[in-house]
């Protein structure tokens, strides 16, 4: 599989390419929600901590999303991959952070969801791609996200991308 690479500058026009598609990276608005919403199950779809729910979990990710898409809040966005053929395969969801020892604002990935029909054709590449290209032109250093230890495929991705370990949060229900 090789990658061609970013055609352009513009979100719109940016393709990732390998020998099963191409893989085009648009800004998502608010027509993309129930796409979106249609994929976040897929964010459970591993063993969760016991303190949390399925249900809490996908709640909320609802309502933050419905959120940016309505309103396009300032150091957030979310880019939609595609096909040539207009469907949909994946979207990600990208947030300002700010590191607490540093102070120092980075981007954050916030959630990235492959749909079943983008498995194995390099949509979660061109997707954190893309979102790496935003953090660079919001003038970030740095870009981060939080992954649970269960979901070993996603972490796998993430190291092949680069991304190296940084902290590991211990969680106990105390009550």
């Amino acid at each position: 599989m090789k990658d061609e690479g970013v055609k352009n500058s513009e979100y719109p026009d940016k393709t990732k390419t390998n020998i099963d598609c191409a893989v085009r990276i648009r800004p998502a608005d608010v027509s993309d929600k129930d796409f979106i919403f249609s994929l976040l199950p897929r964010l459970i779809e591993f063993e969760i901590p016991g303190c949390r729910t399925p249900e809490q979990m996908t709640a909320t990710d609802r309502r933050v999303i419905e959120r940016v898409l309505s309103t396009n809040p300032s150091g957030t966005a979310v880019f939609i991959a595609h096909d040539d053929d207009g469907e949909s395969l994946g979207f990600i969801h990208l947030t300002s952070a700010v590191d607490y020892y540093t102070e120092e604002k980075h981007g954050h990935v916030s959630d990235i969801v492959v749909a079943s029909a983008g498995e194995g054709r390099g949509v979660g590449r061109a997707l954190m791609a893309a979102g790496e290209e935003w953090a660079r032109e919001q003038g970030y250093r740095l870009m981060t996200l939080s992954v649970f230890l269960q979901n070993t495929r996603a972490r796998k991705l993430y190291e092949k991308l680069g991304f190296g370990e940084d902290m590991l949060k211990y969680i106990k229900e105390i009550r």
